[in-house]
């Protein structure tokens, strides 16, 4: 039987933590950490050191609480999906009746490439919705930028307060429509100078060999390998899906290539399209999935002149 929030529900809890002091977090944490332990269910903390450290001084010794590590689960918002899938479902296995997590997201993805972590945010409503989970995502107002916090109220169903209190956000928006939204995209630095390759009408081999003599010496192998699998992907789907003229772009510096690709066509119709894995080899969604696994940054963005792709590998 779940308990708290879960109790008498299906599915995924999806609650919000939005915090201004350390009290404030811990007043929200550490009742529902100690409530799964007293119902006996599977605990977890996915924090950074800092308040992973906080939370564990709060806890009575010995707490059974699992404190999860190896801070590249966040690498990447399909990763860390798949990554929680298999967590959650080797829970079920064992017989749990609830799962309950608390974690955040690093400083870092707050930044410049939010825009995929709050399709990542969205997405987990759906892609979590088969298992018996309740989670908290704490999000620090002091340092979390306004529109980000804006987006916390869009993908989280409800936002959780100390003394147990769960309130409704009036602004949350399905997954179904947030992910087909254009996101707020903030331009890479690189892309303020011309690109050192600009074609049009490009078949994906002759992409990959352009990707490749620009960023050659730019990143290391893997990292360029890794890009010139996802551009040659993007591209075959582009001419596949998409409607003519493809067009390619590449910006390269030391340590960083940004590749662009777009086309007049809608772009995908599924609005989970990269984020969770295709069916197949031979569906729509291989390419974009297999892009996301590999690159470090992959932005979407639909406009009146079609839809364009931005991939980004190195820091």
């Amino acid at each position: 039987m779940r308990t708290g929030a879960g109790a008498g529900r299906s599915g995924y809890v999806h609650e919000a933590v939005c915090y201004d002091s350390d009290e404030h977090l811990l007043a929200v944490v550490v009742p529902f950490l100690l409530g799964g332990v007293a119902a006996g269910e599977p605990t977890l903390v996915s924090f950074g050191e800092r308040n992973a450290a906080l939370v564990a001084a709060a806890l009575p010794p010995g707490c059974p609480v699992t404190f999860l590590t190896g801070g590249d689960v966040y690498a990447r918002p399909a990763g860390a999906i798949r990554a929680y899938r298999t967590l959650l479902a080797d829970h079920m296995v064992t017989g749990a009746a609830q799962i309950r997590i608390v974690g955040e997201l690093g400083r870092e993805q707050l930044g410049d490439s939010w825009d995929w972590w709050a399709r990542y945010e969205s997405a987990i409503n759906y892609a979590y919705d088969e298992y018996p989970l309740w989670s908290m995502c704490a999000y620090d107002t002091r340092a979390t930028p306004a529109a980000v916090l804006a987006d916390v109220r869009r993908t989280h169903p409800t936002t959780a307060g100390p003394r147990e209190r769960h309130t409704a956000n009036a602004e949350y928006t399905g997954p179904e429509t947030f992910l087909l939204e254009n996101r707020p995209e903030a331009a890479d630095p690189l892309q303020r100078h011309a690109p050192a390759a600009d074609v049009a009408d490009v078949a994906p081999d002759a992409a990959r060999r352009i990707v490749r003599a620009v960023g050659e010496g730019r990143v290391g192998p893997a990292k360029l390998d890794d890009l010139t699998l996802a551009v040659s992907e993007i591209v075959a789907n582009a001419h596949r899906y998409g409607r003519p003229p493809v067009r390619v772009r590449v910006w390269a510096a030391d340590g960083r290539v940004v590749v662009t690709v777009d086309d007049a066509g809608p772009g995908p119709k599924d609005p989970f399209a990269g984020l969770l894995a295709a069916p197949s080899e031979r569906s729509a969604g291989f390419g974009l999935w297999i892009t996301h696994q590999v690159c470090d940054h992959v932005s979407l963005q639909r406009t009146p002149d079609g839809f364009a792709l931005r991939m980004t590998v190195g820091g």
